[in-house]
């Protein structure tokens, strides 16, 4: 047996006639647009990656044998801005 059960929401007008003019051309019911809308959803947030582990087979991949890079980044940078303005 299929259960269902009844949602309301409220739409702005202008979603509310996309939504009609959608069921017309595809010629379905308004309820199975929002339900086929709804399963797109979902599977697309199932499947998105977040950015850790989009990143993850590159960390550590490229090693330049200095353990401090993030702590004295500062002070490596304004090394090379000053080489930079002394050199001109």
């Amino acid at each position: 047996m299929n259960k269902q059960a009844i949602t309301t929401a409220r739409l702005p007008v202008d979603t509310t006639n996309k939504l009609l003019a959608l069921a017309r051309i595809k010629g379905k019911t308004k309820s199975d647009i929002i339900k086929e809308s709804l399963e797109f959803y979902y599977d697309h947030e199932e499947n998105e990656i977040d950015s850790f582990t989009l990143g993850e087979p590159y960390f550590g991949k490229y090693s330049s044998d200095d353990n401090d890079l993030s702590t004295t980044y500062k002070e490596r940078l304004r090394g090379i801005l000053r080489a930079k303005h002394n050199s001109d």
